[in-house]
């Protein structure tokens, strides 16, 4: 491998790590969280879950009311919070969570509407505010 090729491939691995800090919301196995961060040439994962992540809790069974209520408690969403879509973008946005962190690793059953509902809130307001994102943590054997 000549020296240009070398320095073209840091520049394109530099290039997928700004994408991937650039995103709403990263996928992450269960395998890759608690190996120290570390990728084969001993530099961190540019999909480490940063530190003050605020956990979204959650049960066995995802689905829109527990969706919003643990959002809710996670990110201290004020009293006049509604319960709906709607008001959890108004809330998310105004709080100042920047990092959220859902681990669905125990999770049985997922309402897949009300997810990717939740995922495109996520990701809307990240388009518009820069904030938050969302580290996904799914069991290893899922393909992510």
């Amino acid at each position: 491998m000549t020296q240009a090729d070398i320095t073209q491939a840091n520049t394109d691995k530099a290039d997928m790590n700004r994408e991937s800090i650039n995103q709403a919301i990263h996928y992450i196995k269960q395998s890759h969280v608690n190996e120290g961060h570390i990728n084969q040439n001993g530099t961190a994962l540019s999909t480490t879950i940063p530190i003050q992540a605020v956990t979204i809790a959650v049960g066995d069974t995802l689905e829109k009311t527990e969706l919003l209520t643990s959002l809710a408690k996670a990110c201290d969403f004020p009293s006049y919070f509604s319960h709906n879509w709607d008001s959890a973008w108004d809330c998310l946005t105004d709080s100042e969570a920047v990092h959220l962190r859902l681990d669905l690793t125990m999770v049985k059953r997922i309402n897949t509407e009300d997810f990717n509902v939740f995922k495109s809130i996520i990701e809307d307001a990240y388009r518009e505010f820069g904030k938050p994102q969302l580290w996904i943590i799914v069991p290893s054997g899922d393909e992510v």
